[in-house]
């Protein structure tokens, strides 16, 4: 049985969003978002992927991609800074490596505005939906190659974005080699997908990783031609969702305590970490227990 929280917690959010062509309505849903979670106590909120701007082809998203240095960029710097506030940017085009091709890129920012970690989309959406719609994000993005975690006041942090939620290894991988406390999973599932599978990864990624997992979510028609399922959910290391947005498709925030105490019992527990049998499926060696 999971005990309740033990007041060793720190509070988190994620958003939910309907993101547009328009870089500046975007921005001020985002910072709308921001205030509402700063003043709920909040000490770091997830974005969704592609927070800042939603077009109708992959070559708009191409052409406004700009480094991490940016005017785009700078805004959601500024807006961490100004609200003393950790910010998850789940998924930002950032300018790639060649003319042809950006970054998908999940940024974390610090309280200051400062830049802690980037992670670059490893597994792109490249799938005829059946019912849906046919995505190929790997015309215009170039995929990334790096596991990649990092500190923060709520724990240790493992970065991701969307399509990588049906990849377990990485979770895994995440949990076990690299301590991971807290998943981050910011998207913009499609609708035929997320009626089919959304919350049930979710909450498979965070049973099987004893995490806790923040999925941050688009939601509702961005245009003619995108719609996304919504429903941003806080999931705990035993898998129960503690908190969602109420209405999978109104913009919204959904906020829950990361309870360290909580998730070490969870672990200890069930200590699957101790049980694992890297000799039979993997070289990947746990660097902690809890």
């Amino acid at each position: 049985m999971v005990p309740a929280s033990t007041g060793s917690a720190m509070r988190v959010a994620v958003a939910q969003m309907t993101s547009t062509s328009s870089i500046d309505l975007n921005f001020a849903t985002c910072q709308r978002l921001a205030r509402e979670a700063a003043d709920a106590g909040v000490k770091l909120l997830s974005l969704p992927e592609c927070f800042s701007f939603i077009g109708r082809r992959g070559d708009e998203a191409l052409a406004i991609a700009e480094p991490l240095d940016g005017p785009i960029f700078r805004r959601y710097q500024a807006l961490a800074r100004d609200l003393g506030l950790w910010l998850s940017l789940g998924g930002f085009q950032e300018k790639g490596p060649d003319e042809d091709h950006a970054y998908n890129t999940h940024v974390l920012l610090d309280d200051l505005g400062s830049v802690r970690s980037c992670y670059r989309k490893v597994h792109l959406f490249d799938v005829d939906v059946p019912g849906g719609p046919v995505l190929k994000e790997s015309n215009r993005t170039a995929p990334g190659t790096q596991v990649v975690t990092a500190q923060s006041p709520v724990g240790t942090l493992g970065l991701t974005i969307c399509y990588d939620l049906r990849f377990p290894e990485l979770y895994q991988r995440l949990r076990f080699t690299e301590n991971a406390q807290v998943l981050l999973v910011p998207s913009a599932f499609t609708r035929k997908t997320g009626e089919a599978h959304w919350e049930l990864l979710l909450r498979a990624r965070a049973v099987e990783t004893q995490c806790y997992v923040l999925a941050a979510a688009q939601s509702g028609k961005h245009n003619d031609l995108r719609e996304s399922y919504g429903d941003a959910m806080i999931i705990d290391p035993w898998g129960s969702v503690v908190a969602r947005c109420p209405d999978r498709l109104v913009t919204g925030i959904a906020v829950a305590d990361i309870d360290e105490e909580l998730l070490k019992t969870v672990r200890r527990n069930m200590p699957i970490a101790e049980h694992r049998k890297y000799n039979i499926y993997g070289s990947d060696r746990q660097l902690s227990t809890l």
